[in-house]
């Protein structure tokens, strides 16, 4: 019997505990509590949001100056770093999911997170007290050890924001009860409004902490993020008995568990036929194409009583694992598609040091503090699409949602290869200002164009992130089986990792390739004699090439649909 509106149908099942009442929530406490606890979590994702992006927004600054490392090398280790990031949250998410559970890991994440800063903080003041080696004479750099020490504790925030950043997120959204039709349509601007609130944060550090690090201190630049992060521990620890603590059927069955033996139990059975058992065509019958079917129908078999009587796997962890692998092609396409997100925090931010930063008489702004614009493109875009685009989609589609999540993401996918052609054209004009001055020779004197040109592509990245970068962690968190939604989450973080890493690789060899028999990188130290407007037009393509892949994936996707009882 074919399923209707081609979804597929389970049941979700919520242990209940003593201290819980039968939808999940704290004993005594109303179905409203969702959004009073949520408070809380934003709170703290809100502190750290400030304390990441206080290191991330202008570590290429700190590393082409303090650490002395050429531009396309600095790119290349922030690219990496960020990538690394935005990857290990899959860990942080299978250790949440399989055995400490979503708070815990919160918890040890956020200790790991601190010390990360804190030792951070340590060796930029090592470097202030003058622990460097002699360069040609005349210039320094920091010692070894001192570098050694420097890029541990960066990948210590890097692990800490691993186990914190999916974590923290499902945690909040477990506070709405998806049981109550009400509390799931909060559920769904609760992801709005979250990204709403961290972008406040992020902003703010922006605009706070890089004007520390460029013109008071770096150790006091990286000090302030790690008070933040002890005040959002803090935090957290007090909202404790607000919180609705999910366990799911992790208590019952680790759900990697059941799921991977789905993927054994069928590879067993992959040569019995299941037509002729009857079985899993409820399964199948869902509007796939007979290719889509087929690869489907080699999971169905898991549900065949294998050889000498091996018990079967039931329908909904079949379904479950059917669910995961209908993400795969849409997740490896929005790896693709997020590869131009990387480029702020490196190569904006370079060339807004090449041009004129005065915004106000007498004011001139660091030009990482520019990346503000982002959560100010933000705080426009998450009111408009929730009260002016959302009602006007629901009277055009008659659908709750207005659009679906993948239209969504794709909506973003387009802006982002917009993007990359907007910037592309803004740096063919400070190449021809610079030539036109007679400043390609000089890559320390100002182009006389001013940072304000930059605008456009900032925005543009405030307003991707709203639809491509909410949608695609709203996805993926209500796709995935419910006790994996930290995986989820941690699945759309990866993908944008794995992009940095793209977008690190790409880099190296370009600049291998261009650069080589003496010839002018694309990635020139001096930019006045780098293309790096080149290289946009190549992101450029590569973003529309992965939307042309993900409207066909998307076209062929069967939406998980989650049934309560």
């Amino acid at each position: 019997m074919a399923i209707p509106e081609q979804e597929v149908t389970f049941l979700e099942e919520d242990d209940v505990s003593d201290s819980v009442d039968h939808r999940g929530f704290p004993a005594g406490k109303s179905s409203t509590g969702g959004w009073r606890s949520s408070w809380f979590i934003i709170g703290v994702e809100v502190a750290e949001r400030f304390a990441y992006f206080g290191i991330a927004s202008n570590l290429i600054t700190y590393l082409t100056g303090p650490l002395g490392q050429s531009t396309a090398t600095a790119a290349v280790n922030v690219n990496t770093w960020s990538g690394t990031a935005s990857i290990l949250p899959i860990l942080g998410a299978f250790v949440a999911d399989a055995y400490l559970g979503r708070y815990r890991t919160i918890l040890v994440a956020s200790f790991i997170y601190i010390i990360g800063l804190g030792l951070l903080t340590l060796s930029s003041f090592l470097i202030i007290m003058g622990l460097v080696e002699k360069r040609n004479d005349v210039s320094a750099k920091p010692s070894f050890w001192v570098n050694i020490l420097f890029f541990c504790s960066l990948y210590l925030v890097a692990i800490g924001q691993g186990g914190h950043k999916p974590c923290v997120q499902a945690f909040g959204a477990d506070q709405f009860d998806s049981g109550d039709s009400k509390e799931r349509i909060s559920r769904g601007s609760f992801f709005n409004w979250w990204f709403l609130s961290l972008s406040a944060g992020i902003t703010l550090s922006i605009i706070v902490v890089v004007y520390v690090q460029d013109n008071v201190s770096w150790a006091l630049g990286f000090g302030i993020p790690c008070l933040f992060m002890v005040m959002a521990l803090a935090l957290f620890l007090l909202g404790r008995k607000t919180y609705r603590y999910p366990k799911g059927d992790r208590k019952k069955k680790n759900a990697f568990g059941r799921i991977g033996r789905v993927f054994v139990a069928a590879y067993k059975n992959r040569r019995l036929n299941l037509s002729h058992s009857g079985l899993g065509q409820g399964l199948l019958e869902d509007g796939s194409s007979e290719k889509r079917r087929g690869r489907l129908e080699f999971l169905a078999k898991a549900l065949i009583s294998g050889e000498g009587g091996a018990e079967p796997c039931n329908g909904r962890d079949v379904e479950d694992a059917m669910a995961l692998v209908r993400l795969i092609p849409i997740w490896i396409t929005s790896v693709v598609s997020t590869i131009p997100y990387a480029q702020y925090a490196t190569f904006f931010t370079k060339q807004g040091v090449t041009v004129d930063r005065q915004i106000l008489p007498g004011l001139v702004i660091p030009p990482a503090s520019f990346q503000a614009l982002i959560g100010v493109s933000i705080f426009i875009s998450v009111p408009t699409y929730e009260r002016v685009f959302l009602p006007l989609a629901r009277l055009i589609t008659k659908k709750p949602s207005g659009i679906t999540m993948l239209q969504r993401i794709g909506a973003g996918m387009v802006l982002s290869s917009f993007n990359m052609v907007v910037a592309a054209l803004v740096e063919m004009k400070r190449l021809e200002t610079a030539k036109e001055y007679g400043l390609v020779d000089r890559p320390d004197a100002t182009v006389p164009m001013s940072i304000w040109w930059f605008v456009p592509q900032y925005l543009l990245l405030g307003m991707i992130d709203v639809f491509s970068l909410v949608g695609t962690q709203e996805f993926f968190y209500d796709q995935v089986p419910t006790e994996l939604r930290s995986i989820g989450l941690a699945l759309s973080l990866s993908a944008m990792g794995l992009s940095s890493f793209l977008s690190g690789f790409l880099i190296t060899v370009i600049n291998w390739a261009t650069g080589r028999n003496g010839g002018d990188s694309w990635f020139n130290t001096n930019l006045n004699r780098a293309h790096v407007d080149y290289f946009y037009w190549l992101l450029a393509a590569f973003t529309a090439v992965g939307f042309l892949a993900f409207l066909f994936f998307s076209r062929l996707y069967v939406y998980r649909r989650v049934d309560h009882v």
